[in-house]
């Protein structure tokens, strides 16, 4: 909640939310201003190729985060403000960010 109430999203630079259960990892591109999600990327999505092998450990957060930042860069978006969703950034988080980056994302 504290983290939530410091970052937003705007048109031009959308938040990137990060949600991980206990099986899937879940990432939305959000626009805080007129309350729309713009894009999402899920392990449970059936865009995402081999849904069943991926779950919620470091690997499936490094796959999740490209296919996030293709389909983001697919709709124009290139900057967003990351949301970790009150979790610490090691391990999963800072897989999935790592391969956003690395696909072009710049936060």
């Amino acid at each position: 909640m504290r983290t939530e109430q410091k970052i937003s999203g705007t048109n031009d630079r959308p938040r990137m939310s990060v949600c991980f259960t206990n099986k899937n990892i879940h990432v939305q591109f959000i626009d805080d201003a007129t309350g729309v999600t713009l894009v999402s990327a899920s392990t449970t999505s059936k865009a995402t190729p081999d849904r069943d092998k991926l779950g919620a450990n470091a690997a499936s957060a490094k796959t999740l985060g490209t296919l996030a930042a293709q389909a983001a860069l697919g709709k124009g978006i290139k900057q967003v403000v990351f949301d970790r969703g009150g979790a610490r950034y090691h391990g999963k988080v800072k897989a999935l960010a790592d391969a956003a980056r690395e696909a072009g994302l710049q936060f």
